[in-house]
């Protein structure tokens, strides 16, 4: 089990987007009917090709708007999405990638391709994920090296 896990690897291909001119309302009823807590906010490049720009989460709507007493309607995506967003590349590995959560302190990660196309999206729910699946293979290998040293006693 050589097996180097990388952002491409883990991250959910089917992403929630969003673009700047949207209505925060809209977008907020969009992560409600998708039961996503964020939108990754982009920019048509070309046909088929979407540029990462900034992300949307609900702590991004409950800070800067409820918490903040703004008023919603007529506020769009792009008064509230975080710009300063931090992508991984699909070749990053699940350290780094790790790493990157932990120094912005974020608990999602748009991934990027080629050319910087979105191509996916990493939780820290995938990442718990993998590692669970991780950790069932070492209990399994515990138990059958504990089931054989007891067959070897017996």
């Amino acid at each position: 089990m050589n097996e180097k896990l990388s952002a491409g690897d883990i991250c959910s291909r089917t992403v929630a987007i969003g673009y700047p001119s949207m209505a925060l309302n809209e977008a907020a009823r969009l992560m409600r009917a998708r039961h996503v807590g964020c939108l990754v906010v982009v920019e048509e490049a070309a046909p088929g090709e979407t540029l990462v720009v900034g992300i949307l989460t609900d702590r991004d709507i409950a800070m800067s708007v409820v918490a903040a007493d703004r008023d919603p309607h007529g506020l769009r995506v792009g008064d509230v999405m975080t710009r300063d967003v931090v992508t991984a590349r699909e070749q990053d590995s699940l350290l780094d990638l790790l790493a990157c959560m932990r120094r912005r302190k974020v608990r999602r990660i748009p991934v990027v391709g080629a050319r910087d196309v979105l191509v996916g999206v990493v939780a820290l729910d995938d990442v718990l994920a993998v590692m669970a699946r991780q950790m069932q293979a070492v209990a399994g290998a515990v138990t059958a090296a504990t089931s054989h040293d007891r067959t070897a006693l017996s």
